[in-house]
């Protein structure tokens, strides 16, 4: 009689079914490959490439008539700080930034909140409000452009009650703050979704336990909705802010960066100088500019979510 302990080691199965088995996984891993290879094949040819092909020609002198190329090492990053319009593009850039950042998620959380309360007519208002996300964004800047000219519009209507409007587009201190505010209006639909979206997540529970506990509408807002909607009103700003950095459309068709600079922004101020003025070597020293404030801004933001994104440790 041997000794056996009665327990054997676990096979797997053999012959044609592990073949089988192989030969399946097999195609669900070149299947996955084909899947994955498109986006790449995407990133590579339209992210990598051309911003490759910008930090090269950044430290080059290009002109896209002439097609000559020459190496110039850092002469366009220090044409860029010694260019008497940097001063002026980086305070549109930074008023434009901040302006449009602080109106749009103010806005946006003010219209979620009121719209979160079932009252009549809440679904018109919030189609009212996010259909212009959905519209042109040349079509409906040239329609603000209609509206916003010295006899457009919005001074037509002020006429109407005895106010004498100014010229929105063309004044030094109304200028810029009407492009932020064409702006806000066609994107403050989305943050808005977003923010109707997260109220929506915040348990009724808590918001019970606060009145309960004596806390008034406002403290409830600051103590338990602001921290619940935190992750939601991180990544509204960030999405804003970084579009707010690549605004282009608007400026081109309502001020072309006037007047005196007073709305050339950075994205703007590199279009001009890559194709109007030619000079591709410094139009792409300034896009690597904007390229590498949006990743400080953005790393700022995603390194601060600890501090003050609630579900973040």
């Amino acid at each position: 009689m041997t000794g056996s302990t009665g327990s054997t080691a676990p096979t797997g199965p053999t012959g044609p079914i592990r073949r089988r088995f192989q030969g399946r996984r097999r195609q669900d891993n070149i299947l996955g490959w084909l899947f994955v290879l498109a986006p790449t094949l995407g990133f590579l040819a339209f992210v990598l490439y051309p911003l490759a092909a910008v930090i090269y020609y950044s430290f080059h002198s290009s002109n896209l008539l002439s097609g000559v190329t020459t190496y110039a090492g850092t002469k366009n990053y220090s044409q860029l700080l010694h260019d008497p319009a940097t001063g002026s593009v980086a305070k549109a850039t930074a008023l434009f930034c901040v302006g449009l950042v602080v109106i749009n998620i103010s806005l946006a959380m003010l219209l979620a909140v009121l719209l979160n309360n079932k009252l009549r007519g809440t679904t018109v208002f919030r189609t009212l409000f996010f259909s212009p996300v959905v519209v042109s964004l040349v079509a409906w800047t040239i329609t603000w452009n209609f509206l916003l000219q010295n006899n457009g519009g919005i001074n037509a209507m002020l006429h109407t009650v005895g106010i004498t409007g100014p010229n929105w587009l063309r004044g030094n201190n109304s200028a810029l703050l009407s492009v932020v505010i064409v702006q806000v209006f066609k994107n403050v639909g989305l943050n808005m979704v977003l923010f109707l979206a997260a109220l929506q997540g915040v348990p009724r529970s808590l918001l019970e336990a606060g009145a309960i506990d004596g806390a008034g509408p406002w403290r409830r807002f600051r103590s338990i909705v602001l921290p619940m909607i935190s992750p939601t009103t991180l990544l509204t700003t960030i999405i804003t802010i970084s579009g707010s950095l690549q605004v282009f459309a608007q400026i081109q068709i309502l001020t072309a960066g006037g007047p005196n600079d007073r709305t050339n922004v950075l994205v703007y101020f590199f279009y001009q100088q890559a194709f109007d003025n030619h000079d591709f070597g410094y139009g792409s020293a300034i896009a690597v500019v904007l390229f590498v404030i949006i990743l400080v801004l953005t790393m700022i933001q995603w390194h601060l979510r600890k501090r003050w994104v609630f579900h973040e440790s």
